[in-house]
């Protein structure tokens, strides 16, 4: 299902934990991992060294990617690195194209910390590339893989639709469950019918979902759960009956875009306590 994956990584002790994983689903795979450093271009980096004039983060990320492309080396995993100059989010995206990359996958915390703010890197990198992104938080590379219990968050749109089909194959390599979520959000609505008439739109999108996961042969799990918003109720379904792998869509019902502040994946790629695989809406042929 993954022949190239993109990995974008800064060097922190978070990337390189994401990178086990990373590696973990690219020998599965049979994948090439591509790693890619970006050396930022909104930070002073050129110097002089003895009689040289050097970037010196460049020089830095050639040793980055080069620790890197030997620890997949030892995993039996093919490897090809770069090192290129720009704004990171943009950088990467571009990169992806540029190698053919059908995942890219990245940590969520860098050097600088936890990114919980929006417009973070992962997030940018989320909202502008064509093909999925696997995102990964601290203590995520404990999760185990192959995933056991994927998870599914739908409401009907075209694009949750989408993350199903993606989800589907994914499970199917491990013979794993897959629960179908809809949550009815009543954080901008009063009860009684408003409640109702959601949860029924819900559940008919559950519905449609557990469908497809079974006609593939897979075991699925439905449900629909009330909440103060999408990405809370999400969250405590993670927590609950111990799902490995949250994948879902990048907008949905709600949404204007891919690049829609404040979304649910959004939210919901700050909050999971477990790797969270983004599904962008397919291109209309």
């Amino acid at each position: 299902m993954f022949d190239r994956i993109c990995v974008p990584t800064d060097g922190s002790d978070a990337a390189a934990a994401a990178f086990e994983h990373v590696l973990a689903v690219a020998a599965d795979h049979g994948a090439t991992v591509h790693v890619l450093h970006v050396a930022d271009t909104t930070r002073d980096s050129v110097t002089r060294i003895g009689g040289d004039v050097v970037d010196v983060l460049e020089q830095e990320g050639e040793s980055i990617v080069e620790e890197a492309a030997a620890r997949a080396a030892e995993r039996g995993v093919d490897v090809e690195t770069a090192v290129r100059q720009g704004g990171v989010p943009e950088t990467v995206v571009a990169y992806a194209d540029e190698v053919d990359a059908d995942l890219v996958a990245m940590s969520t915390r860098g050097r600088q910390g936890v990114e919980r703010v929006v417009g973070s890197t992962t997030e940018r990198v989320v909202r502008r590339s064509p093909v999925p992104v696997l995102a990964l938080r601290p203590g995520d590379e404990t999760v185990p893989y192959p995933y056991g219990d994927v998870l599914v968050p739908t409401d009907g749109s075209p694009t949750a639709a989408a993350a199903i089909e993606r989800a589907v194959p994914t499970a199917k390599r491990a013979g794993a469950t897959v629960h179908v979520l809809s949550v009815v959000d009543t954080g901008g609505i009063g009860v009684g019918d408003h409640v109702d008439a959601l949860s029924e739109e819900a559940e008919a999108a559950v519905a449609a979902g557990v469908e497809r996961v079974e006609a593939a042969g897979l075991e699925s799990v439905g449900a629909v759960e009330v909440a103060a918003s999408a990405a809370s109720g999400i969250r405590a379904y993670v927590g609950d009956p111990g799902v490995d792998l949250v994948v879902m869509g990048t907008h949905g019902r709600t949404g204007v875009g891919k690049y829609l502040l404040g979304s649910v994946a959004e939210r919901t790629l700050r909050t999971a306590p477990v790797p969270v695989l983004t599904v962008p809406l397919p291109e209309e042929e």
